[in-house]
C-alpha cells in the first residue's frame, strides 16, 4: 500500500499562461489545506470542498500569509482520480518562479518530489491501467505524427491489453484443467482432449504472430524510420540534410571532413515521421577524431532503415565500394548529387552488382531533384507496409511474443505427440509468464522502473 504524498510541475517549464502543479496520495487534501483559500484572509479548510469541481482562489506562503498566486483548484476524490488515490491540482500562472515557489511550499507541507513517470506509475500499481496503457501516455505525449498519436489512443483505452488478456483467461481456464488432471488423473481424464488443447494453442499462437508482424509492418509510424546519409566526404551529405530538413541544421563547407559526429533531427513527410542522421566522410584518414566519427557513421549505418548513399555526379561508384560499407539487406538509395556543376549530365555508371537499387540526380544546394529522392524515400517505407490494427505492439512487447511463442509451439508440438501433462503445464506456465510481461502482471521490478523512468517528471 502507498502511503506517502508525491508532488510534481505537470507541464513544461518556462513562462505560458498556465502551469499546473498535481499533488496525489493520502496527505494531498490536508497538504492544499494548508495553502489555498477561497478568500484573500489565508488558507482554509478544504475537506468539505466538492470532488471534481474547480475553486478560485488563492495560493498563499504558509508562514508569512502572503499571497503566492489567484488559481484554480480541484480537488478529485479517491479512488475516481489518475492515479485512484486523492489527487489535487492547482492550475496557477505558468513562470518558472511562482510555480516552484508553489512547489516548494507542497513539498514544506510533507509531499515529497515525484520521480519521473511516477503519477502513472501508481495509477498502474493501483491497478487503473495496466502496463501497455501506462506506456501508450508515452506515446501519446511522444507521437511524431497522426498515425502513431491514433495507435498510442488506441493503446491507451485498452485495445492491446483486451486482445492480450483474452488469450491470457483461456489459457488459464486451460491450465486448470491440465493441473486438476494432474492431480486426480482418472477422475478427470475426459475433462481434456488433445484436440481442445491443440485449438486453444494454435489460436494463442496466431495472436502472437499477429502481433509481431503488426509490429515489423507498422513500428516505424511510432519510431519513425531511420535514414542515414553517408558517402564520401565532401559530397554534399550535410547540404542534402539541410535540404531535406527545408533548416540549416549541419555545418556546410568547403572543407572536407567539416562532419565528424553524427548530426540527428525528425522529421515528418506526409504523416510519416522519420530520424535523418547526417554522419561523417567515410574514407581511410590517420585522424583520430575522424576515426571515432566514422566508427559512429558505420554503426547508424547498421541500425538504419534506409540509407541514402551520396556521390557526385563526376564520379564513379567502385565495384567492392557498397558492399564493403552496406549490409545489402538494407533499403539503400544512391544519391547523385552536384548536377548543377555539369551542363551535360553524364550517364550514371553504376556496376551490375548495384543496377537493383534506385538512384537519383540531385543538385541538395540548388535543391534540384529533392521531390523525386523524397518519393523514393516514401515508396521504400511504405513498401513492406500492410494496412494493420490499431494494436501495434512496442519492441518491448513485441520481445514478449517472441519467447512466448516458443513455449507455445513446444506445448503445441507436446499435445500432437501427447505429451506428459507435467511438461506440458510447464510450457503453458512460461508462455503466460510472458504475455503477463505486456500487460505487467508478470513484469519484473527493474523492467517496471526501466518503462517508467523515461517519463517526464509530473506524468
Amino acid at each position: 500500500m502507498i502511503k506517502d504524498t508525491i508532488a510534481a510541475i505537470a507541464t513544461p517549464l518556462g513562462n505560458g499562461g498556465i502551469g499546473i502543479i498535481r499533488i496525489s496520495g493520502p496527505n494531498a487534501l490536508s497538504i492544499i489545506s494548508k495553502l489555498f483559500g477561497t478568500t484573500k484572509k489565508g488558507p482554509e479548510d478544504c475537506s468539505n470542498f466538492t470532488s471534481h469541481q474547480f475553486m478560485h482562489g488563492y495560493i498563499f506562503n504558509s508562514v508569512s500569509c502572503m499571497i503566492i498566486d489567484e488559481v484554480l483548484m480541484v480537488y478529485m476524490s479517491s479512488p475516481r482520480s489518475y492515479t485512484t488515490e486523492d489527487v489535487v491540482e492547482i492550475q496557477a500562472h505558468s513562470g518558472s518562479l511562482v510555480m516552484r515557489t508553489i512547489l516548494d511550499q507542497v513539498i514544506s507541507k510533507g509531499a515529497r518530489l515525484a520521480q519521473p513517470g511516477e503519477f502513472t506509475k501508481r495509477a498502474f500499481l493501483n491497478g487503473r491501467i495496466d502496463l501497455t496503457q501506462a506506456e501508450a501516455v508515452a506515446d501519446i505525449i511522444n507521437a511524431k505524427s497522426i498515425e502513431s498519436l491514433k495507435i498510442a489512443a488506441s493503446q491507451n483505452i485498452g485495445n492491446l491489453k483486451i486482445l492480450i488478456n483474452k488469450s491470457r483467461q483461456q489459457l488459464i481456464s486451460f491450465l486448470s484443467l491440465i493441473e486438476t488432471a494432474i492431480d486426480f488423473p482418472e477422475q478427470t481424464h475426459e475433462l481434456i482432449t488433445a484436440k481442445q488443447g491443440l485449438n486453444l494453442v494454435k489460436d494463442v499462437l496466431q495472436v502472437c504472430y499477429n502481433g509481431i508482424e503488426q509490429y515489423d509492418n507498422a513500428h516505424f509510424i511510432k519510431d519513425g524510420v531511420k535514414i542515414t546519409i553517408c558517402g564520401p566526404p565532401n559530397v554534399g551529405k550535410s547540404s542534402l540534410m539541410n535540404c531535406l530538413l527545408k533548416k540549416e541544421k549541419s555545418i556546410v563547407t568547403s572543407e572536407p571532413g567539416t562532419t565528424r559526429d553524427v548530426i540527428e533531427e525528425n522529421l515528418n513527410i506526409n504523416g510519416i515521421p522519420f530520424i535523418i542522421s547526417d554522419t561523417a566522410g567515410m574514407h581511410q584518414t590517420n585522424d583520430l577524431v575522424e576515426k571515432i566519427g566514422i566508427e559512429k557513421a558505420k554503426k547508424h549505418i547498421k541500425d538504419s532503415d534506409i540509407i541514402i548513399y551520396v556521390k557526385e555526379v563526376d564520379s564513379k561508384i567502385r565495384k567492392q565500394e557498397l558492399s564493403n560499407l552496406i549490409p545489402f539487406e538494407k533499403n539503400i538509395i544512391i544519391a547523385i548529387n552536384k548536377i548543377d556543376l555539369i551542363k551535360d549530365i553524364p550517364s550514371i555508371g553504376i556496376p551490375k552488382i548495384y543496377q537493383h537499387i534506385p538512384f537519383v540526380k540531385i543538385s541538395a544546394l540548388k535543391n534540384q531533384g529533392i521531390d523525386n529522392l523524397v518519393k523514393i524515400i516514401i515508396k521504400m517505407s511504405m513498401k513492406d507496409f500492410k494496412n494493420t490494427s490499431s494494436v501495434v505492439p512496442n519492441l518491448r512487447h513485441k520481445t514478449a511474443l517472441k519467447k512466448a511463442v516458443k513455449f507455445f509451439e513446444s506445448a503445441k508440438n507436446g499435445l500432437l505427440t501427447e505429451i506428459i501433462e507435467e511438461t506440458l503445464s510447464i510450457d503453458i506456465k512460461n508462455g503466460l509468464d510472458c504475455l503477463g510481461e505486456i500487460t505487467g502482471n508478470t513484469i519484473k521490478i527493474d523492467i517496471l522502473d526501466n518503462i517508467f523512468k523515461n517519463f517526464c517528471i509530473g506524468k
